[in-house]
């Protein structure tokens, strides 16, 4: 399987980004630009991966992440796992959209 550190992954431009985490999660923190294909449904959206593409597959810490990219894999795309996800992403100072404190 193919992984990438998500600092090597932010030196690329214009990846396309795939976060596989639910909503819930992705509603506290999310990396900018990632498409949003939650693994409890992403069969369903199986056809919003591009086929003509690499596409970096990144969930909360990797383990989700590497499942769907090893399954892109066995269906002929290329695929990438994030490592670490979307916390080695934060801890590594990348930038991450959060949602505007209320109160």
């Amino acid at each position: 399987m193919q992984e990438i550190t998500p600092t090597e992954l932010s030196k690329l431009e214009q990846a396309v980004i795939i976060d596989v985490r639910e909503a819930d999660e992705v509603a506290v923190a999310s990396v900018p630009g990632a498409r949003h294909l939650p693994m409890s449904s992403f069969l369903d959206h199986l056809d919003e991966v591009p086929r003509e593409e690499t596409v970096y597959v990144m969930c909360h810490s990797g383990g989700r992440s590497a499942r769907v990219t090893g399954y892109l894999e066995q269906q002929g795309y290329d695929a990438v796992n994030v490592t670490g996800g979307i916390t080695e992403w934060a801890a590594s100072g990348l930038p991450v959209d959060r949602p505007a404190d209320v109160g």
